[in-house]
């Protein structure tokens, strides 16, 4: 679903932006390049988004509003913690898999760190990806699924880390392999590793 504070045209154009930045990284990401990915004229490009730094403020706005929406979808569904878990790792999984395009936002950290507005739409990103996973792995331990032993925030930060670590081979393979399979192989391992032992 594209966001409605985009055309149809800048989604477009976001696309492009995210295939040159997994590609060539910032500095690759020129309005000379990315006209020249979508057969534009860069005053066309121009019509759009006044800059660079626009552009991937709006594909990290876009990210942060479709990531939002899937996740608050998948929480909705009135599934135990561990279930909740596993669907919304397949579902980003999926998501990425598809668009591969938008990985880049996975690691957003160095995107002209300079620019507050590009820095606030990376914040964003983060705050949703804590607003759905916190709940999930508080309640998971309150109620037995997952274990106490590790606090709910280092919890986060291991599952977190695996799926940017998982993300940045599959970025440097090139995207050749499956996502999706080595993806859940690697969320039963985090799973093993998180699950308490002592209880269900």
């Amino acid at each position: 679903m594209i966001a409605t504070a985009i055309s149809s045209r800048q989604f477009e154009i976001i696309e492009a932006a995210g295939r040159l930045l997994s590609a060539s990284g910032v500095s690759g990401l020129t309005i000379k390049n990315l006209a020249r990915e979508m057969n534009f004229s860069e005053s066309a490009i121009y019509r759009h988004f006044n800059s660079k730094e626009d552009i991937i403020v709006a594909l990290l706005a876009y990210l942060a509003e479709n990531m939002d929406e899937r996740l608050q979808q998948i929480t909705a569904r009135g599934l135990n913690p561990l279930e909740t878990l596993e669907a919304l790792f397949v579902n980003q999984l999926r998501f990425f898999s598809k668009n591969p395009h938008f990985v880049v936002a996975v690691f957003s950290d160095g995107l002209l760190e300079e620019s507050p507005k590009i820095n606030a739409a990376i914040l964003k990103i983060m705050e949703v990806k804590m607003k759905h996973l916190m709940p999930v792995i508080m309640e998971g331990q309150q109620q037995g699924f997952f274990t106490n032993t590790i606090a709910t925030e280092e919890l986060i930060h291991i599952i977190m880390g695996a799926f940017r670590l998982q993300m940045f081979k599959w970025r440097i393979a090139d995207f050749q392999f499956d996502i999706e399979r080595l993806g859940q192989n690697m969320l039963l391992a985090l799973i093993t590793l998180i699950k308490n032992r002592s209880g269900l």
